[in-house]
């Protein structure tokens, strides 16, 4: 779903009946830490899916109703129940379930704000979803119990923002090298050479990826890999939209490299996901 653009303001994507979404940009402290926080309710029952494709997004998602059954790269099964959790990346299609009971506020973080915001190797939390009392312990369940209380999603939004700001206050810095090399391979869509960027920091490409590992939880060719289908899936919704022009302009080798990368990255074919 995209971002609103008016900083500030509890955006309302309600539909009578069925359910309630808000979402606000973050205050301007917090920007390159977390790109947006959401507020969603379901009143209605039944089952539904949505299927999240790879992306730079790392959730915190705190649950005050049922939970959702979620699974990766595949459909969930009666296991797969989570509650509140954080997700690290992952470099393939995220299904998720609800039953017409949901009800959480879901803080979105930078790859490289979550590093601060959890303190930790991301790495820990890469390709799974981990509870919450696991990543943020007493201080995360404290944080539930008052937002669950709060009277509406405005005081929650600002609980949540006041809560995300005080554990980055005295956060360890991320390496300006590792911050370099990530801003490299966004501006450059993906297509930047790794062995480059590792050469000019006089680093390995061994000592590269270990370091993006742990900041961020993946390596930067796998990071390449996110950000050259996410600019792909975005100039595929152009009406002039043509798929061997696409290939060409994200710098995947031909149109069935880009095919291979859809397959892995949103268990879809590019045909398949256009049509739907």
């Amino acid at each position: 779903m995209p971002i609103e653009t008016q900083r500030q303001q509890d955006q309302d994507r309600s539909v009578a009946g069925r359910f309630e979404m808000r979402r606000r940009l973050p205050k301007p402290g917090l920007e390159g830490i977390v790109t947006d926080i959401c507020g969603y309710r379901e009143m209605a029952s039944g089952h539904f899916r949505t299927i999240e494709y790879a992306s730079l997004t790392v959730p915190l998602v705190i649950s005050f109703a049922e939970p959702f059954a979620i699974a990766l790269g595949r459909a969930p099964g009666d296991n797969d129940r989570f509650g509140s959790f954080a997700a690290g990346l992952y470099a393939g299609p995220v299904v998720i379930e609800s039953f017409g009971r949901a009800c959480c506020v879901q803080v979105n973080f930078t790859p490289l704000g979550a590093r601060r915001f959890f303190r930790r190797p991301m790495s820990e939390l890469t390709d799974s979803m981990v509870v919450l009392d696991d990543v943020l312990g007493a201080e995360g369940m404290a944080l539930r119990e008052r937002l669950g209380n709060a009277p509406d999603w405005t005081a929650r939004f600002d609980m949540a923002e006041t809560f995300v700001a005080a554990r980055l206050g005295d956060a360890t810095k991320t390496p300006l090298e590792i911050i370099w090399a990530y801003d490299r391979i966004i501006a450059s869509g993906g297509r930047t050479r790794i062995s480059s960027l590792a050469e000019r920091l006089g680093w390995s490409r061994k000592h590269l990826a270990g370091s993006f590992s742990n900041a961020i939880g993946i390596g930067p060719k796998t990071l390449s890999r996110i950000v050259r289908f996410n600019r792909a899936l975005g100039l595929s919704r152009q009406q002039t939209a043509d798929w061997a022009d696409i290939a060409a302009d994200c710098g995947y080798a031909d149109q069935a490299h880009l095919v291979r990368e859809f397959r892995d990255l949103a268990g879809e074919t590019p045909g398949a996901l256009s049509a739907r």
